[in-house]
């Protein structure tokens, strides 16, 4: 099954099909955006923390399947539309193996270009694109935008309140799933000094900004990832990375400080840095997408271009 291509079925839009993949011994949903040109460079695509597709990532799927990209669109495993229990379970090395798995998923197919695969990645997923484009080795290009890269300077943007009540949430949630019960659930994100993993004061309605209307999605976890962030540095990978690399860092970043982002991204050897004077969350809407979709055109037109 892992060889073959997967079936397709087509959405409501013409040119985006729903399609699926395996991971692990679940399916992982995904949307698969075709432009008119055959054989197209494509782009895996990813949301970050506990996000899932429908949380704005089509915008950015059809603004490049308009520049002559397929864009591969999945959910990770326990979230959205895919498979897998318990839900809202966020995991950094599943999260990783799905990404491969849709790696492989991208390569095998027939309709796209299964040799010019590109990694595009936003807040936590921008981490993993940085960790999966390094390991993988053979990936055409990475875009990194307002990219998680450090545990402990997210940790600390998160405050010690916030983080006290977070961890006591965590570890009642490891000791839970020792003994089988259901999770204990926390805030993606809240109000300052909350039991969130984002407390600043432009998380709860930055994320909430960005979930489509009457279609409401859960705002929160599996608590036991608390315990995941302050280990996790996927931009000390970015030094490995071999391939083009664009990485959009927004300089006001109240959950990924732009800081030590800089300070990761800035090593990798064929890397790009562009900067916004914009917050975690502004990328995604009005005219700081403009701006930061129009760059990541440009520079996929110029390290992967499409097909004439």
């Amino acid at each position: 099954m892992h060889n073959t291509p997967q079936p397709s079925t087509r959405s409501d839009s013409s040119s985006r099909l729903d399609v699926q993949f395996p991971s692990g011994n679940s399916q992982c949903s995904a949307w698969l955006y075709l432009p008119d040109a055959p054989k197209a460079p494509v782009i895996v695509m990813a949301h970050g923390l506990g996000a899932v597709r429908t949380m704005r990532l089509d915008a950015f799927a059809e603004r490049f399947r308009q520049a002559g990209y397929a864009c591969l669109v999945f959910d990770y495993r326990h979230f959205g539309d895919s498979e897998g229990t318990p839900r809202q379970l966020l995991d950094v090395k599943k999260q990783l193996q799905d990404w491969h798995a849709a790696i492989a998923c991208a390569r095998r197919r027939l309709d796209v270009d299964g040799q010019k695969v590109i990694l595009w990645g936003t807040s936590f997923s921008g981490g993993h694109v940085i960790a999966a484009g390094a390991e993988d080795g053979k990936v055409a290009a990475v875009v990194a935008q307002c990219p998680f890269t450090d545990g402990l300077a997210s940790t600390l943007a998160l405050g010690p309140i916030s983080g006290a009540k977070v961890s006591v949430l965590a570890i009642l949630d490891v000791l839970g799933s020792v003994f089988g019960a259901a999770p204990v659930m926390v805030a993606t994100s809240g109000k300052p000094y909350s039991a969130a993993l984002m407390t600043a004061p432009d998380a709860e309605p930055g994320y909430k900004g960005i979930m489509p209307s009457g279609q409401p999605i859960p705002n929160e976890v599996a608590a036991r990832f608390g315990l995941q962030i302050l280990t996790h540095y996927p931009g000390r990978r970015a030094a490995a990375l071999n391939c083009p690399s664009l990485f959009c860092v927004c300089d006001k970043d109240s959950v990924a400080p732009s800081g030590r982002t800089l300070k990761h991204v800035r090593k990798a050897p064929r890397g790009i840095v562009k900067t916004y004077p914009e917050g975690h969350f502004d990328i995604y809407v009005g005219q700081a997408f403009e701006r930061v979709v129009a760059d990541q055109i440009e520079f996929l037109h110029r390290t992967v271009p499409p097909s004439a």
